[in-house]
């Protein structure tokens, strides 16, 4: 048979339930070898079951798998591994206690004599994270490195795995262009020798740049799947979100008013080093840079989550003492945190318990918590905020991705912080999703909020703020004022120092 009559993939008719969610309903995959298969859709589509159908982690109620023409079922993820599939999942799958090369080899540690060649698997290591570009410490626990660094890992796993079909999810929530560069230049590689790669991403110019097909579910279907040339932009949101968006970055006109947040001379080690600027009222003000650079450093010391070794923060030109994060929501700044899952949520706690969670003060006396004024809360913030759930009461890990964010915004909307960071705020969330935060942080700009918004998604960074703010090694490097007519390049340039 040739390669067209015999695909590296085939999926017919896959059907997955959960109790009181049919998550996929018929849905037909097919992937040729030497292929990029760019899956699309909004959060709670079923791209993520249906991957986790293919990888071994969810048993399909009806439907076949072919793989290299023949059919397979896999019993677990290992066997998945075993017949050459790799998957980067959008949450990650590493142990935050072992270093990255041992994540990396884990299972499959290189070994003589019943002794683990740590010298090879080291050398293996670093030339895998040559190959990505991205450096990254090889000594210290993963639970160390940022949420970009732990993604890094997970790409260099993949590799590692020399699969023949390797599944990205949002591999570049965390990277600048520069580093998504890199990583198509590694996937141009895998193509050349004939892996297949089904890619999944809410970056759309990704997805035009890298993708040879493009298949869109929603609400556990395949809509449409079509070579990349034959749709055009507003015709590919169209089919994810099911309606035309009028604008990506929605415009809005605030006066800016006095600043509100004012931070001098921060500086915690190499990673945060003598840091000034100010947030207006009213001002969307945006930090970005490379990886490493300190961003997310930076908003966790304000944060009170890590300890200053020196400077001061401001609020409405009141100096503040924060010693913790406590300090900083009772003085009224909230951290929306890059890493929604390991700090921003508690998976097995429901819905309306994470909800509350900040809240606590407003929803209880001499004691007791008075459930009725927290579901009411709770039930305005998940219509304005149109949060898909089936209850209150489910945990909150049993959500989507873009519905977990939501959550942890309601949360902190219900608090009313004057001062928001927001780090990563769209991470792995949908097109349609997306404008909803946008238009939510516009809300808060116009209501005279300060807000803070760290991204690694420049067009974002340049569509959504007032200035820019450029880190590098730990320092400001630039600033921006004039965003209309600023570009990627003028960022990128400040971002390398």
């Amino acid at each position: 048979m040739s390669q067209i009559d015999s695909p590296l993939l085939s999926m017919r008719g896959i059907v997955k339930s959960f109790p009181g969610v049919r998550a996929l309903r018929g849905v037909d995959v097919e992937l040729q070898g030497g292929e990029v298969l760019a899956l699309l859709g909004e959060n709670g589509a079923g791209k993520s079951t249906l991957i986790k159908v293919l990888a071994g982690a969810h048993r399909p109620d009806a439907g076949s798998i072919h793989l290299y023409g023949e059919e397979t079922r896999f019993a677990s993820p290992h066997d998945a591994r075993r017949a050459g599939i790799a998957v980067i999942y959008q949450e990650f799958q590493l142990v935050p206690s072992l270093t990255a090369v041992e994540n990396i080899f884990l299972g499959r540690e290189p070994a003589r004599a019943g002794f683990v060649r740590r010298r090879e698997e080291r050398r293996r290591a670093e030339a895998l994270f040559a190959r990505i570009g991205v450096g990254v410490d090889l000594d210290v626990p993963c639970r160390e490195l940022t949420v970009a660094q732990q993604q890094v890992v997970e790409i260099a796993r993949a590799l590692a795995l020399e699969a023949r079909l390797v599944v990205m999810d949002e591999p570049s929530a965390t990277l600048t262009p520069q580093e998504v560069e890199r990583l198509f230049a590694i996937i141009r590689e895998l193509r050349t020798k004939g892996i297949g790669i089904i890619y999944i991403s809410h970056r759309l110019d990704e997805v035009f740049a890298i993708a040879d097909r493009v298949m869109v579910m929603r609400d556990g279907e395949g809509i449409d799947c079509r070579p990349i040339g034959a749709i055009g932009r507003d015709e590919l949101i169209r089919l994810m979100v099911g309606r035309r968006l009028e604008e990506e970055f929605p415009k809005r006109t605030v006066a800016l008013g006095p600043p509100r947040l004012r931070v001098r001379g921060l500086t915690r080690g190499r990673k945060v080093r003598d840091v000034s600027f100010e947030v207006r009222r009213g001002e969307v003000v945006g930090l970005t840079g490379l990886v490493g650079a300190g961003r997310t450093e930076t908003a966790r010391a304000i944060f009170g989550a890590d300890r200053l070794e020196s400077g001061t923060v401001e609020l409405d030109g009141r100096r503040l003492t924060i010693r913790s994060p406590r300090d900083a929501i009772a003085a009224g700044i909230a951290l929306l945190t890059e890493d929604r899952k390991g700090q921003g949520l508690v998976l097995a706690q429901s819905v309306r318990e994470n909800f509350a969670l900040p809240n606590l003060e407003r929803f209880s006396s001499w004691g007791f918590v008075h459930r009725r004024a927290e579901r009411e809360a709770l039930t305005h913030r998940v219509e304005a905020l149109r949060i898909r759930l089936a209850s209150s009461e489910q945990p909150v890990g049993n959500l989507s991705g873009g519905n977990q964010q939501k959550v942890v915004l309601a949360k902190w909307l219900e608090r009313n912080c004057e001062v928001l960071l927001f780090d990563e705020p769209t991470r792995g969330i949908d097109v349609g999703a997306k404008v909803e935060i946008y238009h939510l942080i516009n809300g808060l700009a116009a209501a005279g909020k300060a807000i803070l918004l760290i991204s690694s998604e420049l067009p974002e960074v340049l569509g959504m703020s007032d200035r820019i703010l450029v880190m590098h090694e730990g320092r400001l490097t630039g600033e921006i004022t004039d965003v209309p007519n600023a570009t990627q390049e003028d960022i990128l340039r400040l971002a390398v120092g």
